[in-house]
């Protein structure tokens, strides 16, 4: 909801500007000549604007998707090793035929709170690192 209040503001916004330079230019004594080439001029530099604003956007949407991309990956492959580690130590507790159930299970357990906990660290890292380029961003 607030989207769409936002949106139509900057509609409205946009249109108000749009009539009031017209009205600016249409009832200012100027002869037509002049009136069109400050017409001409006001188009040309509100195409060059518009195309600023579109390259900036663009390479703003690039560069953030890149970035999440990269992000995406380094969590994705620290939850892969951690699985890995897990299926390994799996694997060893169960061709182990010395220890008992209670020692499997305590061991077993102890390694998947340490991966959990790494994966949370790496996950918590990374979304403060996407938090700050966020804020750098907004600066800019």
């Amino acid at each position: 909801m607030s989207d769409m209040n936002t949106k139509d503001f900057f509609i409205g916004t946009l249109i108000g500007g749009i009539v009031g330079a017209s009205a600016a230019l249409f009832l200012a004594p100027k002869s037509g000549k002049e009136l069109r080439s400050d017409l001409n001029e006001q188009a040309q530099l509100a195409r060059e604007k518009t195309s600023q604003f579109t390259t900036t956007a663009y390479d703003k949407g690039s560069e953030w998707a890149s970035y999440a991309k990269d992000k995406s990956s380094t969590i994705a492959k620290v939850v892969s090793d951690q699985s890995n580690q897990v299926v390994d130590k799996v694997k060893e507790v169960a061709a182990s035929a010395k220890s008992t159930g209670d020692e499997l299970a305590e061991d077993l357990t102890s390694t998947v709170n340490a991966a959990e906990q790494e994966v949370a660290e790496t996950v918590k890292q990374e979304v403060d690192d996407i938090q700050a380029k966020v804020e750098e961003d907004d600066k800019l």
